[in-house]
């Protein structure tokens, strides 16, 4: 292939803990990255903070670094590169001034719970209680959804409020404070965000895809700090002058656990579980949307262009997964790095009887406990650090089996898709997916197969493939079939008893109530 002819899309991977940006070619393989780490603020117990100013500066870094990589590898990006896709971690929230630029506070993390008191006055007003909102948004209130946090930030920072006293405030989740800064920012920024991040405001109407003017009124926010709603998948804006790419299209955008359902090319009644700082498990329902009665949330799956059709999914998210072994490895210093967690734990059989609950911050889908705290129950004097941590692997997979428990409950036999023994098949990606005893473990507690894919970092390919398919680089046939292509995945299959899993499932039910109603211990 001449340098001519070369294509080629970069992918903005904004996430919890970390930054990437991936350049991939047009046979979707990457050929370019680079990641950066950026500070975790904790001001409180509870409490979890970024400086968006270090999100931007991290981008920065990871676009010029990969930039480098690829062209000294020879790839000729800079006549090359088409355009850029965007994904995020849903849910945090940042407040800026439009005349300096500047945020006005540090960014909400969508772990964060200071929003608890709000939840519970809400819940008290409201005559819906919890789910006031649900009929519209999809979402109960819970302190993980962005209009909670911008409360708080309006009604507990100065700065926030008089600025959205004045106009002069705008309010995004992550995606939009980036598209506003990389398309001008003060000098002609546009504020943007796209149909998944917005689902997770509690803000959108699911059906109509825009703001919500009851809800709005109701939680006393005015509409003109809300960025405009746009697809998936469509040409936003030009980067501006100051970027390393100026000029270059950014035609996709998807909230993270979105981006994964494109990058695994979920269709409708297929399942994605990512393993990233917590995990998320989403069930394509395709354009029928289902009100979970068993705590899921309804939420957009995507939405691939402008006149595209909506899908929407079943999500359960689950707040701690890969934080649990970064709290073995950071707070009790059991294991040097992450990856020594899997070593540790084949050097026992089974768990001994331990089991490890890691609601840390309460408990998400589909408990929806904020009263929760961590339990490990069932140590004695034979419990070491090998059997905890095999039980810290296994609370990662017990969480996603509760919530796939849920949507099958929510979504029954029709809304799965089964290949042809009769099998549902769970599609993992994430970081964690590296760790095989994870995986079999997963694939044991379910009873099902487990499928990684070669490249397991979907949520950069989903927003890659958003990306290149507003200017026809990939069409949505080529994208869907791509998921279809099992060949280079990797299959765990189920080997554990069926009596014995089902004993495994009840104990975790008992030591997951044990968690209940612990906010309150002394210190």
């Amino acid at each position: 292939m001449s340098g001519e002819e070369e294509v080629f899309v970069g992918s903005i991977d904004q996430g919890t803990t970390s930054t990437r940006f991936i350049i991939y070619d047009k046979e979707a393989q990457p050929i370019g990255s680079h990641q950066v780490e950026f500070t975790q603020f904790y001001p409180e117990a509870g409490w979890v903070e970024h400086d968006p100013m270090e999100i931007l500066e991290s981008v920065r870094v990871c676009i010029t670094k990969a930039l480098d990589k690829a062209t000294a590898d020879g790839r000729n990006v800079d006549s090359g590169l088409k355009a850029i896709g965007l994904t995020n971690q849903r849910e945090t929230t940042v407040v800026w001034s439009k005349s300096t630029g500047c945020p006005l506070h540090n960014a909400l993390v969508w772990m964060d719970v200071r929003t608890s008191s709000i939840c519970r006055r809400l819940e008290a007003e409201l005559p819906g209680g919890r789910t006031h909102f649900v009929q519209t948004c999809g979402l109960p209130i819970s302190t993980y959804f962005s209009a909670l946090k911008l409360l708080w930030l309006m009604e507990n920072v100065d700065a926030v409020k008089a600025a959205v006293e004045e106009e002069d405030a705008l309010f995004g989740t992550i995606d939009s404070w980036l598209i506003w800064n990389l398309t001008g920012g003060v000098d002609g920024g546009l504020h943007i965000t796209d149909v998944s991040n917005a689902s997770r405001t509690m803000l959108m109407n699911l059906k109509t895809l825009d703001w919500d003017e009851p809800t709005l009124k109701t939680l006393g926010i005015p509409s003109h700090i809300l960025p405009k709603i746009v697809s998936n998948s469509e040409i936003i804006g030009k980067i501006s002058t100051g970027w390393p790419i100026p000029g270059i299209p950014i035609s996709g955008c998807l909230g993270d656990q979105h981006a994964a359902m494109v990058g695994q090319a979920c269709r409708k009644g297929e399942a994605k579980s990512t393993y990233g700082t917590g995990a998320f498990i989403l069930l394509n329902t395709g354009e029928e949307m289902i009100q979970s009665n068993h705590g899921l949330l309804s939420t957009v799956a995507f939405k691939l262009g402008p006149d595209a059709a909506v899908n929407y999914a079943l999500e359960g998210s689950i707040a701690i997964a890969g934080a649990a072994v970064q709290w073995l490895r950071d707070s009790l210093g059991i294991i040097k790095s992450a990856s020594e967690i899997e070593g540790l734990a084949l050097q026992v059989e089974s768990t001994g009887g331990v089991y490890f609950v890691p609601a840390f911050n309460g408990l998400f889908a589909p408990w929806w406990r904020d009263d929760a705290r961590g339990v490990c129950i069932g140590i004695t004097r034979f419990t070491n650090k090998s059997h905890i941590a095999r039980a810290v692997l296994e609370s990662m997979c017990f969480q996603v089996k509760d919530v796939l428990d849920s949507m099958h409950k929510d979504a029954g036999e029709k809304g799965e898709a089964k290949n042809e023994k009769g099998e549902f098949l769970l599609r993992v990606d994430g970081g964690a997916t590296v760790n095989n005893l994870l995986m079999q473990i997963q694939a044991d507690l379910l009873g099902n197969p487990v499928i990684r894919p070669a490249d397991i970092e979907t949520t950069a390919l989903g927003a890659a493939y958003a990306a290149g398919l507003a200017l026809g680089v990939w069409t949505e046939d080529q994208i869907f079939a791509s998921g279809h292509n099992i060949e280079k995945a990797t299959i765990f299959h189920p080997v554990m008893e069926d009596e014995l899993r089902k004993k495994k499932a009840d104990s975790w039910i008992r030591a997951v109530e044990k968690t209940f109603d612990l906010a309150g211990l002394s210190l």
